[in-house]
């Protein structure tokens, strides 16, 4: 089954930059609504804006007691105090996910173009607030890579470049999907940041294995990850289907899903993938955040991430 048509389907880069006008409602960082997937968390690295430490100098008249560093200040027998300085701003870098399993949709949207939307709504929040936003795009054969910036015409630039390979996504004859481009990317982003990045990750996770949840887990240790998971609900109730029509890129296959349990039998394994990559990531304390390919991805991230509505 497929999605219904236009730009659900396939997005463009006027549909990407839209999704500007709606970008609110949310945030990334640590002080959160009690509603929000962020809140309470344990190990959070997001600082969010704030004051840097800058330097070691000797105390003057004047400045703040509370500034004094006590252990220098006992070592050298002179009083010291820590000088801080605004903490400017903080590289986000999303990840996104346009690999042929990502071309599916069975009721509104394309896994693929809610990726690209979700993608797109969290450069504009964060350049709303001020900070950099950078981005790597793959699929099964390329990465492209943009470094974090404020410059709203290279966000165009890789906004794109996504629309681009989305457009190019396609079921014909000779394509063929590959898992292990997932891990191949989240190396590379490892290769590329340093520390104090937030990471976006916009995916449906196939091709997850342990090469995945490593390079996840060390990019984790100096930086934040939040992911994204993307599924279309036939993937969760097969029900909705009496019959479907799928195909790996080479062979096309017409299923009847009421016979022989093979819905049950989908469902059950979707079900334990999904959760299993769930449960690998939220045991090392990284949120994922579910999103569905029929409701508006922006009314997905202020319900998870904003835990208020807001109008208009």
């Amino acid at each position: 089954m497929g999605a219904a048509g236009g730009e659900d389907i396939y997005t463009n880069l006027h549909a990407l930059v839209r999704l500007r006008y709606g970008a609110r409602g949310f945030s990334y960082l640590p002080r959160q609504s009690v509603r929000s997937l962020l809140s309470g968390r344990k190990r959070s690295r997001l600082r969010g804006r704030g004051l840097d430490f800058d330097e070691l100098r000797h105390y003057h008249p004047g400045d703040d007691i509370r500034t004094m560093d006590w252990r220098v200040t006992n070592r050298t027998g002179k009083p010291h105090v820590r000088v801080y300085t605004e903490e400017r701003d903080r590289p986000v870098m999303v990840v996104v996910d346009q690999r042929l399993p990502m071309f599916f949709g069975s009721r509104q949207k394309m896994k693929s173009v809610v990726a690209a939307e979700v993608a797109a709504i969290t450069a504009w929040r964060v350049l709303a607030v001020g900070d950099r936003i950078g981005a790597m795009v793959f699929n099964d054969a390329r990465i492209l890579e943009t470094r974090p910036t404020r410059n709203e015409r290279r966000v165009m630039g890789w906004l794109g470049d996504l629309a681009d390979m989305n457009n190019a996504l396609s079921v014909s004859p000779g394509r063929s999907s590959n898992p292990a481009a997932l891990a191949r990317a989240l190396c590379q982003l490892e290769r590329s940041i340093g520390h104090d990045y937030l990471v976006v990750l916009v995916s449906d996770f196939y091709g997850w294995n342990a090469a995945t949840l490593g390079a996840i887990r060390r990019i984790g240790r100096h930086n934040d990850i939040v992911c994204s998971l993307v599924f279309d609900p036939l993937e969760r109730d097969i029900s909705q289907a009496s019959s479907l029509v799928v195909s790996d890129g080479r062979y096309q296959l017409e299923i009847d899903a009421t016979r022989q349990d093979l819905g049950a039998k989908f469902e059950a394994s979707f079900a334990s993938s999904m959760a299993h990559v769930q449960g690998e990531l939220q045991r090392h304390d990284i949120p994922v955040l579910p999103v569905d390919t029929v409701t508006p991805a922006t009314d997905q991230l202020r319900a998870q991430l904003g835990g208020q509505r807001v109008p208009g």
